[in-house]
C-alpha cells in the first residue's frame, strides 16, 4: 500500500475513532481519534512536500544536463 493511502487510512480511522468516541461519550477515544487524524495528515503533507522537492532535484538536474 502507498503511503498515500496509509496516511489517508489512517485519519479515517481517526474519523471512526472519533466518533465512535464521541457517540459513547469516551473523551479518551474522542481525542485518540483527533491524533489519528492529526498524525495522518501530517504525514500526508510532509510527502507532499518530499515528492515536490524531488520534482523540483530533478528539474534542476535536467536542466543541468541539457546545457
Amino acid at each position: 500500500m502507498s503511503d498515500q493511502l496509509k496516511n489517508q487510512a489512517e485519519q479515517l480511522g481517526g474519523k471512526a475513532k472519533e466518533a465512535a468516541g464521541d457517540v459513547t461519550g469516551n473523551e479518551r477515544l474522542e481525542n485518540e481519534g483527533r491524533a489519528d487524524q492529526t498524525v495522518g495528515g501530517i504525514k500526508e503533507k510532509a510527502n507532499e512536500a518530499k515528492d515536490k522537492l524531488a520534482d523540483g532535484v530533478n528539474k534542476v538536474i535536467g536542466d543541468a544536463g541539457e546545457k
